[in-house]
């Protein structure tokens, strides 16, 4: 057997596999003859069929099967002995070559390759990066109170409309198909619209212009699809057949225990305390997750990792077979390579400091995740006595893919916490709006 390397570029190279029949035929001749024990031809009796006759029924597809056995094992040991490191999977080449598996004894195999040679990266404070902290600020908490207070508030269908009320009943064009029935939102158009939408009753007929609804307003406002909304112009008429209010509900114990729970919290402020603890830690975890995205890209950045595209590509056509174009290739595989990237990256930072994740730590993050699902179920602590049962169940299930896939994330978790204590790291306060524009960019 010859195995040899031709590199086209500092990533792709090609690999060539020669057979001579010494490599495959010791092994075809035992399988053969373990056949020919085995073999209940017709005409002879169990196992004493001829030689020639089992090499004439079964003699090609053994062949085949040997050297295919063959191909793969001495193919992955080769590159497992080479010092890069394989992307994908090798890319079989000249699949329509004609072979002659009658006469042919030697035999020739290419294949295409992706690599990357290393990930050169030095963790030091020469790499620079942000971390987050996002600050619950007053005018925050006051938001969030006046929303828990109306969400919470009792429903009722006054006689006459008021500002900040939702008026139900059916929009049509003066002229034109348009003629549906909906729920208006009184707060989310204009002042100028929605003033005419004020001291009405049942049966009142509101006329107004399409030119008075600005953009986005007929579909968050109306309740409108864009298709719905897309040529509604000229006049058009609203007949109120219903009025809907929300009154805002009082800070009492019974509004207490709606948000937290029986007895949870006993005063105004007590309650406005735990609000502001729970809002803060809601975007602490979302502070957190944000730092780390962008963390990811400073050190991608700085590995300057050189992937092989063109071959990723045509290998992600490939093992999807047909699920997938050559245009969702293209348009997915920036995301594709970010992640096969930071992966490299993760991987080798986990490897050179001996970073890892722990089975003992794989169980207590499911237990965390799985208390978290409950919680927000209303179920808590009455599903901890099976929860060793839950968490079983959950990391065997994907036929042990959820275990995998906890014990990477948690070696992420621990790779970026290693990071950070290396590099040069500026915190840095933001408000929510703040955050909102960074997510924007």
């Amino acid at each position: 057997m010859e195995i040899t390397q031709d590199k086209h570029s500092a990533n792709q190279a090609s690999i060539k596999i020669k057979l001579n029949e010494a490599d495959y035929q010791p092994k075809v001749e035992a399988k053969l003859k373990d056949f020919a024990k085995k073999s209940n031809i017709k005409g002879f009796r169990p196992g004493k069929a001829p030689m020639s006759m089992v090499k004439g029924m079964y003699g090609t597809s053994v062949l085949v099967e040997e050297i295919n056995a063959i191909l793969s094992e001495s193919l992955n040991t080769y590159l497992k002995e080479q010092s890069f490191k394989i992307l994908g999977d090798p890319l079989p080449q000249n699949q329509n070559a004609p072979i002659d598996w009658k006469t042919q004894k030697e035999f020739e195999f290419d294949y295409k390759i992706g690599f990357v040679e290393s990930v050169d990266l030095t963790l030091d404070p020469k790499i620079k990066a942000t971390k987050y902290s996002i600050k619950v600020d007053d005018n925050l908490i006051n938001e969030t109170l006046d929303n828990l207070k109306s969400q919470y508030g009792n429903s009722t269908n006054p006689e006459v409309s008021e500002e900040g009320d939702h008026i139900y009943g059916d929009l049509k064009a003066t002229e034109g198909e348009l003629e549906k029935t909906v729920s208006l939102d009184l707060t989310k158009i204009t002042k100028k619209l929605a003033g005419k939408f004020i001291g009405l009753s049942k049966e009142a007929v509101v006329e107004f212009d399409a030119k008075d609804v600005k953009k986005g307003q007929w579909e968050e406002a109306f309740g409108l699809s864009e298709e719905e909304s897309a040529d509604i112009d000229g006049a058009l008429t609203m007949t109120v057949k219903n009025i809907n209010r929300t009154e805002t509900a009082e800070m009492n114990q019974e509004f207490f225990d709606k948000i937290f729970g029986p007895d949870e919290v006993k005063s105004e402020e007590e309650f406005i305390t735990k609000v502001r603890e729970t809002l803060q830690g809601n975007y602490d975890r979302e502070s957190k997750v944000f730092t780390e995205e962008e963390l990811k890209k400073v050190l991608t950045e700085a590995a300057k990792v050189d992937l092989p595209e063109a071959f990723l590509k045509e290998w992600l056509l490939i093992a999807n077979e047909g699920k997938v174009s050559e245009a969702d290739v293209e348009k997915e595989f920036p995301i594709y390579a970010r992640q096969l990237t930071w992966s490299l990256i993760s991987n080798e930072i986990a490897t050179k400091n001996e970073v890892k994740a722990e089975h003992e730590e794989v169980i207590e993050k499911t237990k965390q995740m799985v208390r978290e699902q409950f919680a927000s179920s209303g179920l808590g602590a009455q599903m901890e006595d099976s929860m060793d049962m839950f968490v079983d169940n959950y990391l065997k299930g994907e036929e042990g893919q959820n275990y995998m896939n906890m014990l990477t994330s948690i070696q992420n978790e621990k790779v970026l916490a290693f990071a950070l204590d290396k590099i040069s790291v500026k915190e840095k306060d933001i408000s929510i709006d703040e955050f909102k524009e960074l997510l924007d960019k």
